[in-house]
């Protein structure tokens, strides 16, 4: 086990809902030049026959917006740690072009890293997959997504269609979380810096990682509850009783609507998380009976130079191994 931390965390990654009651510095408008810049590039990689993922920044020059996105990055590991970038030019059905845009954009942010034991670098998050089986990934689904964080530095989620009715996206400061923990139930601490089983860590086996690291400074948290207790029954190891009070203590809190920012993201936005500093979830939806129209999220889990360094019981920034 790691440094515990026994003091409340502080600085800009400690926020309530009420901080961004007058704020939306949190939202960056793309301007007419960018979206210029966008289509412009994107006009550029088609003319060359070039398709995702096979080209890089020289083909899809963004002289003025890829400058913004490296300092949104800087943002996200400084400061409050979400972003949402506004005005992307999508197209509803265009899923060649939606592509070779997601992507472009990544490229300027990170290094894409893999989403699944196939190695997809782009997630395609949409109502297609079966609630009965519990290998399906809720993303894949319309039901209420919990609170969660994925296995990489930052994700991305580029939005190509909303839902019929509802779908609201919320996210949370894992360091207010932290402190509230702190405040009212630090017996659970030492249980939540214990290495715990996570499938997605692993090959055949989960590997393994605590939910909260403190190293050199600064506070990270993985929590993907659904996945610590997949990973658990898949080891024979049977999480304890103050474990999942530690996990209904979290659950509770980020329940809390002071703690949360809630936003229904809209057609061509793009909400950017660093997934050490906010939690997120998605409400449940009702969908269109036509796959074509149904709710449609294009996701890219990036691996960043400005990430800030990990301890060594937390691993996983790198998404899932190569496919065999």
């Amino acid at each position: 086990m790691g440094m515990i931390a026994t003091q409340p965390i502080t600085g800009p990654t400690v926020w309530r809902a009420a901080n961004f009651a007058d704020d939306q510095t949190w939202i960056f408008n793309l301007s007419a030049n960018h979206i210029a810049e966008v289509r412009q590039a994107l006009s550029n990689v088609k003319k060359s026959g070039l398709t995702f993922p096979h080209f890089g920044k020289r083909e899809f020059a963004l002289p003025t917006l890829g400058p913004a996105l490296k300092d949104i990055m800087t943002d996200l590991e400084t400061g409050p740690g979400f972003q949402l970038l506004r005005g992307i030019p999508v197209e509803a059905t265009a899923d060649a072009d939606n592509n070779i845009i997601c992507w472009e954009l990544g490229l300027y942010m990170g290094k894409a890293v893999r989403q699944n034991p196939q190695g997809d670098l782009i997630g395609r998050v949409m109502n297609v997959g079966d609630l009965t089986d519990r290998q399906t990934r809720v993303y894949e689904t319309n039901a209420y997504l919990p609170y969660h964080t994925d296995p990489t530095d930052v994700v991305g989620l580029l939005c190509i269609r909303k839902a019929k009715s509802g779908g609201t996206s919320s996210l949370f400061s894992l360091a207010a979380l932290y402190n509230e923990i702190l405040a009212t139930h630090p017996q659970y601490l030492p249980c939540l810096y214990k290495p715990m089983f996570y499938p997605r860590l692993g090959g055949d086996q989960p590997g393994t990682s605590p939910v909260f690291s403190y190293h050199k400074g600064q506070l990270t948290c993985r929590y993907p509850r659904q996945h610590i207790e997949l990973g658990h029954e898949m080891m024979g190891a049977p999480l304890s009783s103050i474990e999942l009070e530690a996990f209904d203590a979290i659950d509770t809190i980020s329940h809390d609507a002071s703690m949360r920012i809630d936003m229904m993201m809209e057609p061509g936005d793009m909400q950017l998380v660093n997934n050490y500093a906010v939690m997120y979830s998605r409400t449940s939806f009702a969908d269109f009976d036509q796959v074509e129209r149904r709710r449609k999220k294009l996701r890219l889990w990036l691996r960043c130079e400005n990430a800030r360094e990990l301890g060594h019981n937390f691993p996983g920034r790198e998404g899932f191994p190569a496919p065999n």
